[in-house]
């Protein structure tokens, strides 16, 4: 399981905004993106990924304009600022991975599809200002570390039904806060969080969520895998790919990266070394999906998954013995 993210991560160095070059086409054509179905809202457009004009702007105000433009933020030291220089190393038969995974998601409904943050953009019953639906987002993100999606889900439609605002939440007794977040993990201290947080965001931002890597990581209980899903969720803006237990154990096992790691961290860093920008958007989506379905932690359904005959760790731990192209049943999935 991952583990909660603490607000000391502080933002990464050499923040810069750079305008990126069309990746170099290679002989195989990457499949095209098609993956489970996302519910669409207001906040999601359009992804923006084109130049940034600055990092120290004013948040950005509320439209209800189309994001039509897309954008992406550098955060990361590492990033040698060439992002057309030649890839050195790519995984052994990686599209046709990612393309089975995306057949795989197509055809199982995993709980992040339903239950996942980015479902907190939008309310079905009530029409809701996007800054507060932004705050939602943020919420349900420092809820989520170490808690199953289900969990998850059913604190947010306590929180929601008590009224879900920065205000409500500073103002309401931490005892009270303390029962309607149980029983998520660490439940004192995400209390204390979205306290500090939400008192934060009415000082600094007007009630609002900061719109860059930078300011959100400087609030409590945010590291920066909640950051970079933030941004996407809250923001449409692509800043790197969210890594949980999920990607961070498959892209092991499926040896995406070309070393083993420890850290969710490292294996941001690594991945984003090689995978083509324009996946990085739904990568987090379909291996988490995957490894709720089909790539679990415990018990894999290898004899489900199409990636079997080309995946590395195959025959290295205990599958479950299940019938070929058996239905997902919701007892199966893991959450």
């Amino acid at each position: 399981m991952e583990t909660l993210e603490s607000q000391n991560d502080g933002p990464e160095k050499g923040s810069s905004t750079v305008e990126i070059c069309e990746p170099q086409q290679s002989n195989e054509k990457t499949p095209t993106k098609e993956g489970p179905p996302r519910n669409k809202t207001s906040m999601e457009n359009g992804i923006k990924m084109e130049k940034l004009e600055s990092q120290n702007d004013e948040s950005e105000k509320e439209t209800s304009e189309p994001r039509s433009s897309i954008k992406r933020e550098l955060n990361d030291d590492s990033y040698d600022g060439n992002p057309s220089k030649e890839v050195k190393w790519e995984p052994k038969n990686w599209r046709q991975i990612i393309e089975n995974i995306r057949q795989m998601r197509r055809e199982n409904i995993a709980p992040v599809d339903t239950m996942g943050c980015d479902q907190f953009t939008s309310d079905g019953e009530t029409v809701i200002p996007d800054r507060l639906k932004r705050y939602h987002c943020l919420v349900s993100l420092i809820l989520s570390s170490q808690t199953r999606d289900q969990a998850n889900h059913e604190c947010m439609m306590r929180l929601k039904k008590h009224g879900l605002t920065p205000e409500s939440m500073v103002s309401t007794d931490d005892k009270v806060l303390e029962k309607l977040i149980y029983p998520i993990s660490f439940y004192r201290n995400k209390t204390k969080f979205i306290k500090q947080m939400s008192q934060i965001l009415i000082d600094q931002y007007d009630g609002d969520i900061p719109n860059n890597i930078k300011e959100l990581l400087k609030l409590p209980g945010v590291g920066k895998k909640m950051a970079h899903l933030c941004m996407r969720s809250a923001w449409n803006v692509v800043t790197g790919i969210g890594v949980d237990t999920h990607v961070h154990r498959i892209s092991n096992w499926l040896q995406l990266i070309p070393e083993e790691t420890k850290q969710p961290e490292a294996t941001r860093k690594a991945l984003e070394k090689w995978l083509p920008f324009e996946l990085w958007d739904e990568f987090n989506h379909l291996l988490v999906g995957f490894g709720q379905t089909i790539c679990t932690q415990n018990f894999p359904r290898c004899n489900d998954c199409l990636n079997a005959p080309i995946c590395p760790a195959r025959g290295k731990r205990p599958i479950r013995k299940t019938p070929m192209k058996k239905a997902i049943k919701p007892e199966d999935l893991e959450f």
